[in-house]
């Protein structure tokens, strides 16, 4: 399963927020420590208050708090905010789309992205902070947000 950029962001956000829970994290800390547009990212943050996963606060010293239950709330609550889970499309593009072969795959397709669906359900946001807490441990970060990307090679 592949997430839009919006939905990474997201949870990005959501992450960066409940890391530091009761206290107001501006967006253009997250945008700028994420490199992307602050304009994306403010669309997204429109979504999560909406949600009622963040609030906000105008003003000096506002910015985002995470209001929603860490224990509770899963990555598959905040994904299906932005992305459309429901069945496969476009099938009709793919040159083998009316053959066996191309069913069959359909078939181990849409299991992979059950599975995922259910891992995602699984998973919540007080299990990420958790892991992102151990990932620092043992590589010895300080800095709070979750943990940057490997390097491939």
């Amino acid at each position: 399963m592949k997430l839009q950029i919006s939905t990474s962001l997201a949870l990005y956000s959501v992450l960066e927020f409940a890391a530091s829970p009761g206290h107001q994290v501006s967006a253009a800390g997250i945008a700028e420590k994420y490199k992307v547009s602050a304009h994306h990212l403010a669309k997204v943050l429109r979504e999560l208050v909406r949600a009622d996963i963040i609030e906000s606060t105008r003003g000096v010293g506002g910015g985002y708090r995470f209001c929603a239950n860490a224990k509770r709330l899963t990555l598959m609550d905040v994904i299906e905010l932005f992305e459309d889970i429901g069945g496969r499309t476009g099938g009709g593009r793919d040159p083998g789309a009316s053959t066996d072969v191309r069913r069959a795959l359909g078939v181990v397709l849409a299991e992979i992205d059950e599975i995922a669906k259910a891992t995602f359900r699984s998973i919540t946001i007080g299990t990420m902070l958790k892991l992102i807490a151990r990932q620092r441990r043992g590589t010895g970060e300080k800095t709070q947000g979750p943990p940057k990307r490997a390097r491939k090679g």
